[in-house]
């Protein structure tokens, strides 16, 4: 977390959002509540330890609700809240203009397309 005053917008929401792996996160939870394991499996490359702390730093930015349902065997679901909700829908035209640029993107930095 920072510890000095945000310079600008774009500033504060990259601390939030910071990282490889936590806009992947907030993508895959914008339909529904996903237990671990089906976050897991479709944030494809992420470590067990690393979906962890991410989620935890997104709980704790209360960006992500997490659920813990008391019965056997155990059952714990993430999901947005109202504010990730919000910055779901902020990263969306981010996700249209990668969308877009893709094949450019790939090209550039050799990545292999699929």
């Amino acid at each position: 977390m920072q510890k000095r005053p945000y310079s600008c917008g774009i500033d504060a929401a990259f601390d939030v959002v910071g990282g490889k792996w936590k806009v992947l996160i907030l993508w895959a939870l914008h339909d529904k509540p996903l237990r671990f394991g089906e976050l897991r499996r479709l944030v494809t490359g992420i470590s067990e330890k690393v979906l962890i702390q991410q989620l935890r730093e997104l709980e704790a930015d209360r960006i992500v609700h997490r659920e813990v349902y008391h019965q056997v065997p155990p059952k714990v679901e993430y999901s947005l809240t109202e504010l990730g909700v919000s910055l779901n829908q902020a990263l969306s035209p981010l996700g249209a203009w990668g969308a877009e640029h893709r094949t450019h993107i790939e090209a550039v930095r050799g990545v292999p397309t699929a």
